[in-house]
């Protein structure tokens, strides 16, 4: 992320005001772009999502207070112009007046203002709803409006880089059917209205999610008239649509189909860096996992370049902590635990476990033997090969791992509402590269909170705590480097890779740029050819 120093003295920034109406870059409108996905959004609102595939689509539908550019530079949004107090305490926002929420057909259009950013705010921080964003906006102490087109938020304390943490989405105060807090039986979940360059037209009875341009989006009408997000459950089939012209694009290809696509001219293979990673990540609820020299048994167990090599094409990088590769928090003195079975064998034996006469260990009777979840039967071919490889290099060290496939939504509701589960496999994409709170943070365990394995750890949230509350960037980059070597130490989870993330799409889709971990920021740029 773009580094940002508190200002020493007041600061005015100037937008230029867009008004809605075609854009007036030569560019022809028109088209309709269908993209692929694995599985389905839970939910489609910008406060309760926590997945990437809802994630790509509000990015379309809202609009924050300023956003991110092509540069990684803060540009006006919801808001033209801002003002910082000396202090950095103070962060002063002065509202768009052109702006309008998406209209049901037969509605007239109701006017953004500044009730509608005090209520995202307030719905937001409210103890009753269930968000991962709470835990990044806890510096603020209070939001005001000053009148309906100018909003005021007071800081307990000023922060680095807080002037990008107002990208959050506003919503409308008008959409929740409950105003004081947000779940996810609320309607508006559902049916989101935004004010950004989509707007949501159906849910088709194949979930098929269907976005059409938004005539009066203030920056200028989108170039293409409709985005359509079909649902695939096996990464196979939605890139054999792709090759038989099913769908338009596939926003994460499958490694392995690469060579395929890269050698047909009738489609642009692009590479973008996201700020993400691969892990298992171990329950420490369950007290043979809670013994740490188990969980770094495992890691020193599997083999993660190998899987890497031939699962991924080794298009990725091994990784040894939380943070993401590539963010200048990472800790690159830190190296990734090497792959050393004989060294799994000599922990798993100072833990207590002697071999069993099926080949597995046991300690007091117990096996050693554990549940793995992981998202989406047939989701990618690559997944469930590392998953099986997963469970042959930890039975090649006496522990006995069964997979259990789940449905995209079962699967969330055990591990983030019941944690109901011993090892799962995921991956985190991030959009703060150095706040990594909601994952290891004591207070962050609950129930759809980040923190699903329970891991708590005194020094682990103290160094949290100071990292939020320094001014000073080499301090906190000295803290996150600590974090990350205890983090790397303590194994919560087995740490796996990042890989260089692949999109592909027809040609007559032009003028693609992606946002590292957004995607769909700058689609409203994006035309079609011949359409």
């Amino acid at each position: 992320m773009k580094r940002i120093l508190m200002m020493l003295l007041a600061v005015l920034v100037i937008a230029t005001a867009v008004h809605a109406g075609p854009k007036k870059d030569g560019r022809p409108d028109g088209g309709s772009l269908s993209y692929g996905e694995y599985g389905r959004p839970a939910t489609l609102d910008p406060v309760t999502s926590n997945e990437m595939i809802s994630l790509r689509l509000t990015e379309l539908i809202f609009n924050g207070l300023v956003g991110i550019n092509e540069k990684q530079e803060i540009v006006p949004e919801l808001a033209e112009r801002w003002e910082i107090s000396k202090d950095g305490r103070t962060y002063t926002f002065y509202l768009r007046k052109n702006v309008t929420w998406h209209a049901k057909e037969g509605e007239q259009p109701k006017p953004f203002t500044a009730d509608d950013v005090v209520f995202t705010y307030n719905i937001m921080m409210h103890p009753k709803t269930i968000t991962p964003l709470k835990v990044r906006y806890e510096f603020i102490s209070s939001v005001e409006k000053v009148d309906d087109s100018a909003v005021r938020f007071s800081l307990k304390r000023p922060i680095l880089n807080a002037l990008a943490k107002f990208s959050f989405k506003v919503i409308p105060k008008h959409g929740p059917a409950n105003k004081d807090y947000l779940t996810r039986d609320d309607p508006f979940v559902q049916h989101p209205i935004g004010t950004g360059p989509y707007m949501l037209k159906n849910v088709t009875s194949e979930r098929e999610i269907v976005l059409a341009a938004n005539e009066s989006y203030f920056k200028g009408r989108a170039h293409i008239n409709q985005f359509s997000a079909k649902p695939f459950a096996d990464q196979n089939i939605m890139t054999q649509a792709l090759m038989f012209n099913a769908i338009d694009m596939i926003v994460l290809v499958n490694p392995r189909d690469i060579p395929e696509i890269e050698g047909d001219k009738r489609f642009v293979l692009k590479s973008y860096n996201a700020l993400s990673y691969s892990f298992f990540g171990y329950n420490m609820r369950n007290p043979l996992l809670a013994d740490k020299n188990v969980r770094k048994a495992f890691t020193h167990a599997v083999n993660r370049q190998e899987m890497l090599d031939s699962f991924f094409n080794g298009r990725g990088t091994i990784i040894s902590g939380p943070f993401a590769p590539g963010s200048w928090a990472y800790n690159l003195d830190v190296q990734p635990l090497a792959f050393d079975p004989q060294k799994a064998a000599a922990l798993l034996q100072e833990a207590g476990y002697t071999k069993a006469g099926d080949g597995f260990l046991q300690k007091d009777g117990k096996r050693l033997a554990f549940s793995l979840k992981v998202p989406i039967e047939k989701e990618s071919e690559a997944v469930k090969r590392v998953v099986l490889a997963f469970k042959n290099y930890l039975k090649n060290v006496g522990a006995d791992i069964k997979v259990e496939f789940k449905e995209w939504q079962a699967w969330k509701e055990d591990v983030f509402l019941e944690h109901d589960f011993d090892i799962v496999f995921a991956s985190w994409v991030f959009d703060d590269s150095a706040d990594i709170s909601s994952l290891f943070h004591t207070g962050e365990i609950g129930a759809w909170k980040n923190n699903f394995i329970g891991y708590s750890n005194p020094e682990v949230d103290g160094l949290i705590n100071e990292s939020k509350l320094t001014l000073d960037h080499e301090k906190k980059r000295t803290i996150n480097r600590k974090l990350h070597a205890i983090l790397a130490e303590e194994n919560p989870y087995t740490y796996l890779w990042t890989l260089t993330n692949f999109a592909a799409y027809r040609d007559k889709v032009r003028r693609v740029a992606i946002h590292p971990y957004k995607f769909f920021s700058f689609a409203d740029e994006w035309f079609m050819e011949g359409k």
